[in-house]
């Protein structure tokens, strides 16, 4: 076995999990943005030479910083769970561009009915996309059910923004109004998520024990898990959405600023991009990606599973159960 095989463990997290800190420097790495240019083939070539760094295949040629950078480009394009290559715009490292072009959009073209209704439809389309690539794959979802998820979201954030928009325009000063797309984006997240995720919440998904074996099915696991996504994707758009446009109420008053009006959705798109450098992933970073759950709380909310669970255990059941809750 060569000398890089003995250093580095391609299964073991290069940073500590347990802690936000270590979260959050995972979830930059993973989601550097600049990985997002690369082919498939280059991305398929990183999987393969992962897998062999698991058979202890690792050249004694290669570098630790070689190694590591198959390892971050595997991470960021193949699903944890399935191990497929998501779509390009589930990639981790797609979330900072995709995200910034999507929402300077959104921030900039909020006057009008038709700009709004063309922006949410663009970002829940988009959010779709995303939240089915990081689903928990162990809980397959049906096409029928995608798409009622999708066209729920995408309705709700439009009768969000319109409504928004129609009461705010009325009641609500100008400020006031350029907050419009946040209630949306928020209020589609509450309904998007969970629907996208439904059979989880229907079925239950996977939970194992602390050696990581599978050891039952938990309704209240995927409620907690989706419960904590929701939160996080609501937390990254928050200081982009609700700072910026007190920003720009400042700015639009200055008249050099307002001479120059082709600069105002370029401006706007990369002060978000910005904010979403740090912001995707300290809230990816909120919770750990391995979520656990206690098992007396199975007992009161989910007892016939709680009982499957005493059955697979033969009686030893963990007083907590692990489970990985998507992104």
């Amino acid at each position: 076995m060569s000398q890089v095989s003995t250093l580095i463990d391609v299964d073991k997290p290069l940073f500590d999990l347990s802690t936000f800190a270590g979260r959050f420097q995972y979830f930059a790495w993973m989601t550097d943005p600049r990985t997002v240019v690369l082919s498939s083939d280059r991305l398929l070539e990183a999987k393969t030479m992962v897998e062999r760094y698991r058979k202890g295949e690792q050249s004694p040629q290669l570098k630790p910083e070689e190694v590591h950078y198959n390892m971050k480009l595997y991470n960021s394009a193949f699903h944890p769970d399935t191990g497929e290559l998501q779509n390009f715009c589930g990639r981790m490292s797609f979330q900072v561009p995709g995200g910034m072009l999507i929402t300077g959009g959104m921030l900039a073209f909020y006057r009008t009915v038709p700009a709004v209704v063309l922006w949410q439809f663009i970002n829940q389309s988009f959010n779709a996309v995303v939240n089915y690539t990081n689903r928990n794959a162990n809980s397959p979802t049906s096409v029928t059910q995608l798409g009622v998820a999708y066209v729920s979201a995408t309705t709700s954030a439009l009768v969000a923004a319109i409504g928004c928009k129609n009461y705010w325009s009325k009641k609500a000063t100008p400020l006031f109004q350029r907050f419009v797309p946040f209630a949306a984006v928020a209020a589609a997240n509450f309904v998007n998520i969970p629907l996208m995720r439904q059979n989880e919440i229907i079925n239950g998904i996977e939970v194992k024990n602390g050696e990581g074996e599978v050891v039952g099915q938990s309704r209240v696991a995927a409620i907690k898990g989706i419960g904590e996504v929701v939160v996080s994707r609501i937390a990254m758009a928050a200081p982009g959405m609700l700072v910026l446009p007190l920003i720009m109420e400042r700015l639009e008053k200055l008249p050099a600023y307002r001479r120059i009006k082709w600069i105002n959705a370029p401006f706007q798109t990369l002060l978000v991009g910005c904010f979403l450098c740090f912001m995707v992933p300290t809230a990816c970073a909120l919770f750990p990606q391995q979520c656990s759950l206690d098992t007396s709380i199975m007992r009161t909310f989910e007892p016939e599973l709680y009982e499957d669970l005493e059955k697979t255990t033969q009686g030893n059941v963990p007083k907590r159960v692990y489970f990985n809750k998507g992104l």
